[in-house]
Order: structure tokens, then sequence, then C-alpha cells
């Protein structure tokens, strides 16, 4: 019996609304799901792995994978480059699995004029208030980078409409149930909602 492909979820999300732990909890709890790895021209941290973290990789070799548009999505960020290189994902999909990227809009959106049957899926918070308050708990931002990244919530959520499916992630259980029955119907393993 011939194996089916795996399918591509791209997941999208501003910053403080769930979308890792959406993505971590659907990794340990479906099978056969990678979540993708990018590219990076960023220097490796003593802590991270080349080909588990990121590929690590010069400029030239990442411009010339640019220049072969051998990435399904990518972007200059602080100085840097951040893209996704379709070979490693295509294998995967290839091989049956099921692949989650965790990307920006445009990056989404750039994958999804790349690869038409993408699913992408949006995980918007409930407010702003509580967007707002997950950043003020999670302390990793100053006061003025919470300002910028709430500012950046609003224009991201304004793009929703561009995305397959909306989760609501007021409850993380609740919104990974939702992720779930996505990523199942999509495998065809459950009736439509």
């Amino acid at each position: 019996m011939m194996q089916s492909r795996g399918r591509l979820f791209v997941i999208s999300a501003p910053s403080g609304a769930g979308k890792s732990t959406l993505i971590d909890r659907s990794c340990r709890e479906l099978p056969n799901i990678w979540h993708s790895i990018s590219a990076t021209t960023r220097p490796r941290r003593e802590y991270e792995e080349d080909g588990v973290h990121y590929f690590f990789m010069e400029r030239p070799r990442f411009d010339e994978m640019i220049a072969r548009n051998e990435f399904l999505e990518w972007a200059h960020v602080f100085e840097e480059c951040y893209g996704t290189p379709a070979e490693a994902v295509d294998a995967r999909l290839a091989g049956g699995d099921d692949v989650i990227m965790d990307l920006d809009v445009q990056g989404a959106l750039q994958v999804k004029r790349r690869r038409a049957e993408a699913s992408l899926v949006f995980v918007m918070p409930p407010s702003l208030d509580e967007l707002s308050t997950r950043l003020e708990q999670r302390a990793t931002e100053t006061g003025e980078d919470a300002e910028l990244r709430l500012s950046r919530a609003e224009e991201e959520m304004a793009q929703s409409h561009q995305f397959d499916h909306v989760i609501i992630n007021d409850d993380l259980d609740v919104a990974f149930q939702e992720l779930k029955k996505i990523i199942l119907n999509h495998r065809g393993e459950v009736d439509s909602p």
C-alpha cells in the first residue's frame, strides 16, 4: 500500500497568544508530526545544535539558496536572515509526516503562495487586554517592548481573515482540541466540524 503524503500546517499568532505551547503539544500528542526547522545566518548560541534548533549557515550560502528559490519563505530580521528550506519540509511530507511551521503572518502568506495546499491557522488571543496581561506575566519584555508587541499584534490580528482557520485561545485545552480537530480533519480521520 502506498504511503500517503503528509500535510503542511502553518501556525501564526501574536507573541503571547500560545502558539508555541500549542505546537509543542501537537508534536507530543499527535503521531507523525514534525515541527519544521528554519535556517539562519545568525551565530549559533552555546546550547543550540545545528539541524536541531536551526540550520546554521553563512550569508553567502543563504543568498545562493534565495537565488535558487530553495526557501518556502524567508526574511531579513535585525541584520540576519531566517528561512525555511523547502527540501527538508518536502522530504518529511513525502515520507508521510505532517509538518507544522511556526511563522509570522508574512511568512505564512509566502508559504501559501508557494504551496496552495498549506493550511494556515491563526491563533488569536481572546482580547488585546488579555494579551497584554499574558505579556506582563511572562516578564520577558520591557514595557516598551511589550507595547511594540501589542501594536504588532493588532496588525497581525487584522490579517487573520487571510487564514484558513482561526482559533481563539481563551482556554489552552479547548484551543488544543480545536487545532487537533483541524489536523485530524485534514488527515481524513474525523468528520468535518
